[in-house]
């Protein structure tokens, strides 16, 4: 439930603390209010703008300086949105078998094993074949009849 409440955190629509009336989404976080032009940054755009005015920095720090709590951080690595330069000595840990990450849910070699095991889950036998459509003026000798039901 936490994960989604920090999903939500960042998702939330903005309303203008001048003006009550809802603001419009620009890009990368940041919102303006279409009356009075104020801008506005949502969690993310806190973090992305002080990663382009800072570079790379520490998630604790980031955290301390923009005031947006480390599970919102850790999504935001989660989802991509921001990644862990490859020179750090700290990293992200795979979901599926822990080995360091820069960002995302799963290493290479785990999403290529994900992928294969969900292919196999999809064998031929059971996946449907699509019917083939009737041309016009062509008689329907194929239809479906079912036990016990006469017409």
């Amino acid at each position: 439930m936490k994960d989604l409440d920090t999903k939500m955190a960042f998702s939330k629509m903005k309303y203008c603390p001048d003006c009550g009336i809802k603001m419009i989404y620009k890009h990368a976080g940041i919102y303006e209010c279409p009356q009075c032009g104020k801008m506005d940054k949502d969690d993310f755009g806190k973090v992305k703008t002080f990663l382009d005015e800072n570079g790379p920095t520490p998630a604790a720090i980031v955290s301390q300086e923009t005031g947006v709590p480390m599970i919102t951080i850790n999504e935001f690595l989660r989802l991509g949105k921001v990644e862990i330069p490859e020179n750090s000595d700290v990293f992200i840990k795979c979901e599926k078998c822990g080995t360091d990450i820069r960002y995302g849910r799963y290493c290479p070699e785990c999403i290529k094993s994900l992928s294969n095991k969900i292919r196999g889950a999809l064998a031929e036998d059971v996946v449907g074949e699509k019917p083939r459509r009737k041309r016009i003026g062509e008689q329907d000798n194929n239809k479906m009849f079912f036990l016990d039901k006469r017409r």
